[in-house]
């Protein structure tokens, strides 16, 4: 891939926008509600008045954009993506101290960057973290068919003008399928390992698996395994109503979230509560994640169309995992947790970790858990030690 220009960036939201909302939070209207549900029928009315009061009369944008630009390295970067064309990608991409750390590709960054990029209990990393097109300030892809796959693409090329020709990648929630396609696509030769902590597994099959499935059957399932099955199958019956409507009708969907930032807030802040493991969220950190979302460069519907693209091109399948070192973390209150035994013994999972405490985004909830489990898995006395040639990690 020839090189292209990097350029620095920096989050500047304009006035005008702030006003925007401003004007808009003072006109807000919200809806009614019955007594004493909780969160049965969805974000509670008192939570958002709260939050919306916080975000009108207290919340400074300004001083949130500074701490972020301050803290993150942030560039854009043309890629061509197969299909269609170019595209203006956004990212962070801190290299360690060390070099001889190991280029990492990864997804969510803000609380891990410094973990990643030093420390002396094992390996650091040269950390890459793509805003994926139609997110935050990358921009959004213009044609239909933008899935899984060229996403990867987009990973993988950027790797590459970086100058990473061999990298290992970490993923989590769409980060998961994106970087399991990058360790399918381009493993071997570029990508060298991955590791995800949503470990998606099936339960061994009779005649494909006899022997993982003759274990199955004759070894109970230990209780934090059974309550794991239980909130999987409770999320797929209560909780999946946002990824019917985004995988079938998210222009319709995008309407309300980009016209109300209120309904934007209920939308995001629901997922916030329900996919953690009672992380104690403060009213400053969601406003400045909602506020990610409508500011951001193609505006939030862009994000949900991600949903529609990858049901529509079934990149949600049980594929077989990559031939390629495979490490998995398991945290109990993800929103789909299967047992480690459905992928006990299978060739290329060479890691595997469970934690008492932790869920869906455990980048920003378990930081230091997730840090040591990919130190764990790359480390001098790790399954995957030296899987990058010539760096060593320390």
């Amino acid at each position: 891939m020839s090189p292209t220009r990097t350029t620095p960036f920096k989050i500047a939201v304009s006035d005008d926008s702030l006003n925007q909302l401003k004007a808009k939070l003072d006109l807000a209207t919200f809806p009614d509600e019955l007594d004493d549900v909780d969160w049965d029928y969805g974000t509670p009315l008192k939570d958002v008045r709260r939050l919306v009061d916080r975000w009108r009369n207290g919340y400074d944008w300004r001083e949130h954009e500074a701490k972020l630009n301050a803290e993150l390295p942030q560039f854009t970067r043309d890629i061509e993506v197969e299909g269609h064309g170019t595209l203006n990608v956004h990212y962070v991409h801190q290299e360690s101290s060390n070099e001889k750390a190991i280029p990492l590709f990864f997804i969510e960054v803000r609380k891990i960057l410094p973990l990643l990029t030093r420390g002396s209990e094992g390996p650091n990393f040269h950390v890459v973290a793509v805003g994926l097109p139609g997110f935050g300030f990358s921009e959004a892809p213009k044609k239909k068919g933008f899935s899984v796959p060229q996403h990867a693409e987009v990973g993988h090329k950027l790797m590459l003008s970086l100058g990473y020709n061999e990298y290992v990648t970490q993923g989590g929630d769409w980060g998961t399928l994106i970087t399991r396609h990058i360790a399918s696509e381009y493993g071997g030769k570029a990508c060298k390992a991955w590791h995800t902590n949503i470990p998606i597994g099936s339960p061994p099959h009779p005649v494909y698996q006899p022997l993982s499935y003759l274990r199955y059957a004759l070894t109970p399932y230990k209780p934090h395994e059974k309550a794991g099955l239980e909130r999987s199958a409770m999320f797929a019956l209560k909780g999946y109503g946002y990824f019917a409507i985004q995988s079938t009708r998210p222009q319709t969907l995008g309407y309300g979230l980009a016209d109300s930032p209120i309904a934007l807030l209920a939308w995001i802040y629901e997922k916030l509560v329900a996919w953690t493991d009672d992380y104690p969220w403060e009213d400053d950190e969601v406003l400045t994640w909602v506020s990610i979302y409508l500011f951001s460069r193609p505006g939030p519907t862009a994000s949900t169309r991600i949903y529609y693209e990858a049901v529509q091109k079934q990149h949600f399948g049980d594929n077989p995992l990559p031939k390629l070192p495979t490490g998995f973390s398991y945290f109990p209150q993800d929103i789909v947790r299967n047992p480690i035994s459905w992928t006990l013994g299978a060739r290329h999972v060479v890691y595997q970790k469970e934690h008492d405490k932790g869920g869906h985004f455990a980048a920003h909830e378990r930081p230091d858990d997730l840090v040591g489990d990919l130190r764990e898995m790359f480390g001098k006395k790790g399954p995957c030690f030296g899987v990058v040639p010539g760096k060593d990690g320390y």
